[in-house]
């Protein structure tokens, strides 16, 4: 095996953050070995004035980290599993996850909670699926599109520019961060994208050397929650621009699936839970994402299309 194993990511704080907790991990496993990181610029950093649901193709955050497995340059690529389509590049795979941190979404401001800020107020988020939840959940909020690292986003909230920001809990709680937070914010009101809270590491499908070396870094009820997630977005038709949520959780050998369907004109959001085997997580994630095109999501997906 070749030296030293070169990891790719992002180059924003909290990716290299990411993948230096991959490499720690790695590295207490095979301390013979030796390894690195190296920094990619993706197309959703270069373009970070167009809002990510305008942004064209799929995978604006992870297309080039992929492009560089590929040629050789990097040996394998460490993402939050979010930002991963489901349908990944011939010869690449997903090899393993890491456990997840808390999935929710969590609010920064300078003290105030979501429900004590006056109408008007204007909160910050890139996110279709967390602007559909939060008008949904505070009406006469003021919701400003926002792009960026998250440092510059909590730059934002402290400069008084917004009222405040939602975020993923799991990004502040790797960036140690944790006492930024004043809210966690309710999963029955705010659902979490796929795979929130998960880091991701993708191979080249054929590298047994790299997939032997990862392997013990994959967490088992993570695995098998995560494949239900993505099994329901891509059974909705994954990479559509409909803002769509998931959270697979574990009690026992049962697996539960929430999911979330809205529609991208912020008029409407589905909701609905399946229940099924944990050692079937794919049926479960297909049976969820069929109950909620029955129950009308499949209309907020065509309407996402067509924008």
């Amino acid at each position: 095996m070749r030296q030293p194993i070169i990891i790719g990511s992002r180059g924003s704080r909290l990716a290299l953050t990411q993948a230096e907790s991959v490499l720690a991990s790695l590295k207490e496993a095979n301390p013979g070995l030796e390894f690195s990181v190296t920094r990619i610029i993706t197309e959703g950093d270069r373009h970070r004035n167009i809002p990510l649901n305008r942004m064209p193709g799929r995978g604006v955050f992870v297309k080039e980290v992929e492009e560089a497995l590929l040629d050789g340059r990097i040996d394998l690529a460490v993402h939050s599993l979010k930002d991963l389509p489901t349908q990944i590049p011939h010869r690449l795979s997903l090899a393993a996850v890491t456990m997840r941190l808390d999935p929710r979404d969590a609010f920064v401001s300078q003290g105030r909670k979501l429900g004590e800020l006056a109408p008007g107020s204007i909160i910050g988020t890139g996110s279709l699926r967390r602007t559909v939840q939060l008008l949904a959940y505070r009406p006469g909020l003021e919701v400003r599109g926002i792009r960026g690292n998250i440092d510059t986003r909590l730059r934002k909230v402290f400069s008084a520019e917004l009222d405040g920001v939602i975020v993923a809990a799991a990004a502040m709680l790797r960036l140690g961060w944790k006492e930024r937070i004043i809210e966690y914010l309710p999963l029955e009101n705010f659902l979490p994208a796929v795979g929130q809270g998960v880091l991701a590491i993708e191979i080249r499908s054929e590298d047994k050397e790299i997939a032997k070396l990862v392997r013990p870094l994959n967490h088992e009820p993570t695995w098998r929650s995560i494949v239900a997630e993505r099994t329901f977005l891509h059974a909705l038709g994954g990479g559509c621009r409909a803002p769509i949520a998931a959270l697979a959780t574990i009690s026992g050998d049962t697996l539960m699936l929430q999911g979330m369907v809205a529609s991208a004109s912020e008029d409407g959001i589905l909701r609905a839970t399946a229940e099924g085997s944990l050692i079937a997580p794919q049926a479960l994630g297909t049976r969820l994402a069929q109950r909620m095109l029955e129950m009308g999501a499949s209309q907020f997906i065509t309407e996402a299309r067509q924008q």
